[in-house]
């Protein structure tokens, strides 16, 4: 197949730091989409990925799956789109398309979906690479559509942190009537105060210190609860119909299975891993209360996330960076020195 070179940031080993690369990209073929970047966000995940943290990471990575840009060529097949148009690619770029999973709008749970980064790249074969490129060659079925007029920088991390914690908010009908907690305020959490707001929700965030209370407020929360405080936590139990727990490490979630009400739901997004400590299950069987999970969000699932964004002017807290200073970002990314997301600006790699 024939391919094109770009210029890209990424890694050649665990232990080393992201330079500029080469890499190639597809051609794009009947059903593509050549999409020039205009902004990539900086996930967690991509700093996990570089340093192999789960162990599972083939090199050189490109990492970047929270991508905005403008469609720069299509193929001769793409009725979806045209150039110029303003659109975003996620954390999926392909999978199987016709498993259940598939057919029911969540590729994310398709057991040979293909990541931005990291996946196997069928046309190449090699490993796909992802946003922190000039450039990326997708799939017209995994490409979306983004409303003009959101901030281009602040959208991007609408699609990690954004679908992340509307894929929960959607699957348990948050509404007008429902209370929701947010554990973490971050990069998921702040994101999740402001869907769950904007969908009606009284909305409740928990955090460990009351440096917080403030920037939630404005975020969209009605109230804060201190969780190192005894009696503040006395005072929640039983009232959470859904609680999304953002926090990326291991954390005893008991206490806040203990503040959900009969049938509520905590569902973590955050940390994947084993629990310590582990569950007690006394509240969760006395209350028929449940402990789940969440993936992202499927392909129709996140496009309905970015017209709601759109309606309701939404988008992610962000700082924009060049490209050059991604090594920094990662650092400060580890002491939580970020309100709330890092983007890059592409042009500083084009440049």
């Amino acid at each position: 197949m024939n391919s094109k070179q770009f210029k890209a940031y990424g890694t050649e080993a665990a232990d080393a730091p992201l330079k500029q690369l080469n890499i190639k990209r597809r051609e794009a073929t009947l059903k593509d989409v050549e999409i020039d970047i205009l902004y990539c966000g900086v996930c967690h995940s991509d700093l996990h990925f570089a340093r192999n943290d789960w162990g599972m990471t083939q090199y050189p990575v490109v990492p970047g799956h929270e991508i905005v840009g403008r469609v720069s060529q299509v193929g001769a097949g793409v009725d979806k789109y045209k150039v110029g148009d303003l659109v975003a690619v996620g954390c999926l770029v392909d999978s199987c398309r016709t498993c259940n999973n598939c057919k029911n709008d969540l590729e994310q749970y398709c057991p040979e979906w293909v990541g931005t980064y990291g996946g196997y790249d069928k046309h190449l074969d090699t490993n796909t690479h992802g946003g922190y490129s000039e450039s990326i060659v997708v799939d017209e079925e995994f490409v979306l559509s983004v409303p003009e007029n959101l901030d281009h920088a602040g959208i991007a991390p609408v699609l990690c942190a954004g679908i992340t914690t509307w894929s929960p908010l959607r699957h348990w009908n948050v509404g007008k009537d429902s209370k929701v907690a947010v554990v973490g305020l971050g990069g998921l959490g702040h994101m999740a105060i402001k869907l769950a707001h904007a969908l009606g929700a009284h909305v409740t965030l928990f955090s460990r210190s009351t440096n917080k209370i403030e920037d939630a407020k404005t975020l969209g929360a009605n109230e804060v609860i201190i969780s190192t405080n005894a009696a503040q936590m006395e005072n929640a139990m039983g009232r959470f119909d859904l609680i999304i727990d953002t926090v990326p490490y291991t954390h005893d979630l008991n206490p806040y299975v203990a503040t959900l009400n009969t049938n509520g739901t905590l569902v973590v997004v955050g940390y994947l891993g084993p629990l310590d400590p582990m569950l007690v299950t006394v509240p969760m069987i006395m209350g028929r209360k449940s402990v789940a999970g969440s993936l992202i969000g499927g392909i129709a699932e996140t496009q309905e996330l970015l017209d709601f964004c759109g309606k309701h002017n939404i988008t992610s807290d962000v700082e924009v960076i060049n490209i050059q200073d991604i090594n920094q970002a990662y650092e400060r990314m580890l002491k939580s020195d970020v309100h709330y997301r890092f983007v890059i600006d592409m042009k500083s790699l084009k440049g």
